[in-house]
């Protein structure tokens, strides 16, 4: 199919739609759409959805911390990676709102998403110039299965800025690579003109600060995204080069260690390389056959990344989107390699630029960017043991693979509505009927595919809830008996000591007893010096039923206080 989809000159291949027509059509239906999205994540926010857990809680810890004034941590709590942005943007939330709250630390990621969906619009729109297009996009990315609306809402640290941040240096890029200081588009004076190269040059050095002060935050907060920040780079070099010797450059660099600064003060600081502690939770230090790595990164990781599965599982006919991703990919790659590859108009030529797309060289450009980028984090996350041992769990690692879907779609879309072409007369092919049922049919499995796993994650909130508000009960009746310590589990304890303000402290235990992994030592230390701190498990639970033995060997050591889900020991 590749051969034949045609890269026709910028306009044709998209039309332009006509003044007082289609436009406000597909405005409409794309505002819908996107309003539809964030209204379906506020909804799942309001209940308590997607379920929150003690990583979550250790960052919202941190953004109460931060609101006091108490500390400014530079990461997440208990290790020397990933960044805390989220608990910096959560904190004026909790201060403003007078104490912390699940919702108020998840809005900020609310309003993150609302972002992306708005920059992978406007990006679509760039890179081709077809409104209705942009609406699928934005379909698209309005669905949100299980493991999507935890990467973009749960303020785990990193997956809910990374993808907006990574369409941003995309959007950026098109900008940059689009135009050229001092030279303005013959669109530029009109509303729906291009936004590259105005010649405005105080515009265009705040995009190149831009680009690079979002490009040393994403190394502080999460390295996931580098692949993203290199090919999008990539192309500034490429088409920019000699204006990165200059003043542009300068800034760039300048904006890279501000944005990076808290990574770079630390590294300073401490004599610490927080590369090693990155290949450690990527699982460098363990092992995972070949095997599993394969299928837990090809065959399990793309469905479950990028939206296409139930929650926590892939049925096997979900699977298909692990078999059409790698054809995507080389379609979209190929595609793209010939549009930049042909003669054509000078991609600084405003004659090449449309109402809404750059030159055909800069889209073809940054498509096949975010096509290498795609790739490169997809081999990266295959050759981790991640993929082998966690596959279902670690595919949150997939998130940035989202901002490639403009680029990979692209090329479908292009045969769904054009069929195949011989580039040299543009006349239609053998095979163009056949390509364009494929292509139909491609697009429609996947906003089917994607529906359903939305539908069957929005039916997994009233449990979620009622789970919500068995662990509100859980800290009233703490409070109510005058509890202020307690020993619990590692996934109870931040999630306790969170929902309570601080008003109940925890410190960590295994299944044995014995001290656990604190990722806050203040809590063990105020723990360790209470006169008898109580114990709280889930019920059910291998800790539980650890100190259930310890009260029939010991009778009347603790009294046991029972809610729905819970156990609480208090020591006599």
């Amino acid at each position: 199919m590749t051969v034949g989809v045609r890269e026709q000159p910028r306009g044709a291949d998209s039309p332009r739609p006509r003044p007082g027509a289609r436009p406000g059509l597909v405005g409409w239906l794309t505002g819908l759409a996107a309003l539809a999205g964030v209204g379906y994540r506020l909804w799942l926010l309001l209940h308590a959805a997607p379920p929150t857990n003690s990583d979550e809680a250790t960052m919202g810890l941190a953004a109460l911390h931060i609101a006091r004034g108490e500390d400014f941590p530079v990461w997440f709590y208990g290790q020397q990676y990933m960044g805390t942005l989220e608990a910096y943007l959560a904190a004026p939330v909790f201060a403003l709102a007078g104490g912390p709250s699940l919702l108020g630390l998840r809005l900020p990621t609310l309003a993150l998403y609302a972002l992306f969906l708005l920059l992978a619009w406007r990006l679509t729109l760039r890179l081709t110039g077809d409104r209705w297009f942009g609406l699928l996009m934005v379909v698209l990315l309005a669905l949100g299965s299980d493991r999507i609306v935890k990467n973009q809402l749960i303020a785990g640290g990193g997956y809910p800025e990374m993808n907006a941040a990574g369409a941003a240096l995309a959007l950026l890029a098109v900008d940059l690579a689009g135009g050229r200081p001092g030279r303005r588009s013959a669109d530029a004076g009109r509303p729906d003109g291009p936004t590259a190269g105005t010649g405005r040059p105080g515009w265009r050095l705040a995009r190149w600060a831009a680009w690079g002060f979002l490009a040393g935050l994403m190394l502080w907060v999460d390295p996931l995204v580098l692949p993203y920040v290199a090919a999008t780079g990539a192309v500034l070099v490429g088409f920019c080069r000699r204006e990165l010797w200059g003043a542009a450059g300068a800034l760039l660099g300048v904006a890279a260690v501000l944005g990076a600064a808290p990574l770079l003060l630390h590294s300073l600081l401490t004599g610490r390389n927080p590369l090693h502690a990155v290949l450690a939770a990527g699982g460098a230090n363990a092992t995972a056959g070949l095997p599993d790595r394969l299928h837990g990164g090809l065959v399990l990781g793309p469905p479950l990344g990028m939206g296409f599965c139930a929650p926590g599982q892939c049925a096997t006919w979900q699977l298909w989107w692990a078999l059409a991703l790698p054809l995507l990919l080389a379609i979209a790659a190929v595609t793209a390699w010939r549009a930049l590859r042909a003669p054509g108009p000078d991609p600084a030529d405003p004659a090449a630029v449309g109402p809404e797309a750059v030159s055909p060289r800069v889209a073809a450009a940054v498509r096949l960017a975010l096509v290498l980028a795609a790739v490169a984090t997809l081999g990266a996350y295959t050759v981790s043991s991640s993929a082998g041992l966690t596959p279902v769990e670690s595919s949150r690692y997939l998130s940035c693979l989202l901002i490639s879907l403009p680029a990979l779609l692209w090329p479908v879309w292009a045969a769904a509505r054009h069929g195949l072409r011989p580039a040299a007369t543009g006349r239609l092919g053998v095979g163009s009927t056949l390509a364009r049922s494929v292509a139909v049919v491609l697009l429609a499995a996947t906003l089917g595919t994607a529906a359903h796993a939305t539908w069957r994650a929005a039916q997994t909130v009233p449990a979620t809830r009622a789970t919500e508000a068995r662990h509100t009960e859980l800290v009233s009746t703490l409070r109510q008996l005058g509890v202020r310590h307690v020993r619990a589990g590692y996934w109870t304890c931040n999630r306790l000591t969170f929902a309570s303000a601080e008003q109940v402290v925890c410190a960590v235990v295994d299944d044995t007893l014995r001290p656990g992994f604190d990722r806050y030592p203040a809590y063990r230390r105020e723990v360790d010096s209470a006169a008898a701190p109580a114990w709280v498990a889930p019920a059910g639970s291998p800790l539980a039923e650890v100190l259930d033995e310890r009260q029939r060997v010991t009778p009347g050591s603790l009294d046991l206080v029972t809610i729905e889900g819970w156990r609480i020991y208090l020591p006599r």
